[in-house]
């Protein structure tokens, strides 16, 4: 199977395409290998592309005042995301960068119009999936408003250990105190502070350059029940 039309055939937005008019598809979409902690979207030099993700995850943020950045949205496999009115999508002040090392379909503006807002099956898809980005997107601004910040990282730590493999362990989190900091918009200190609660509590083991879940479903039991869990003996 061609690797581009393998692309496509992970997406949710193409899933009720056929096998032909996928990979006529995937023709149009070239790949782009990037490495982690690479800015392949900035708000300096913007331009019109929808972003398609293979493999990877990325982190689309904001820049405050002083330089701090606030984490809206962490994308991983078979998200969308980019410049691409016709489809409602707009990145305005956020920066797109690589959480880890990615692969990504790239398509233009004339493709999408061309492509995929033809055929009614994925525009369809295109709304499911914009409803999903708005639900968390509100889900995140409540957990800033409403959970201490131990709780916040047990969430995030839930999502980025999600396996690609149903019923296989828990993918460990390769990510530094201070990326990890940026996803739940706090310092690097108060970070590696909630980073230890956790570990005493037994829901995660702490290496150099990754994080082991050892428990994600009281990982995420901690995460939605505002820190009420007993230690584990």
């Amino acid at each position: 199977m061609p690797d581009d039309f393998y692309c496509l055939s992970e997406v949710g937005l193409f899933r009720d395409l056929s096998r032909r008019e996928m990979a006529d598809l995937g023709a149009r979409a070239p790949l782009r290998d990037v490495a982690a902690g690479e800015v392949v979207h900035s708000p300096q030099r913007p331009s019109e592309a929808l972003f398609i993700i293979k493999r990877g995850r990325i982190r689309l943020y904001q820049l405050g005042p002083e330089g701090r950045s606030v984490t809206t949205a962490v994308l991983g496999p078979g998200a969308v995301f980019g410049e691409v009115p016709l489809l409602g999508l707009r990145m305005g002040a956020n920066w797109a960068e690589t959480l880890e090392p990615s692969r990504l379909c790239v398509m233009s503006p004339h493709d999408v119009r061309q492509l995929l807002l033809a055929d009614s099956r994925i525009a369809a898809r295109i709304a499911e999936h914009l409803a999903e980005r708005i639900a968390e997107l509100e889900h995140r601004l409540t957990d800033l408003a409403c959970k201490a910040l131990p709780e916040r990282l047990a969430g995030t730590l839930w999502t980025l250990s999600r396996s690609a493999v149903p019923g296989s362990a828990p993918e460990a989190v390769r990510l530094t105190h201070q990326q990890l900091a940026g996803l739940v918009n706090a310092t690097r200190e108060r970070t590696t502070t909630a980073l230890g609660e956790l570990a005493d509590r037994g829901l995660v083991r702490l290496h150099r350059g990754r994080i082991t879940i050892t428990d994600r479903d009281r990982l995420l039991a901690y995460a939605g029940s505002r820190g009420q869990l007993p230690h584990r003996e």
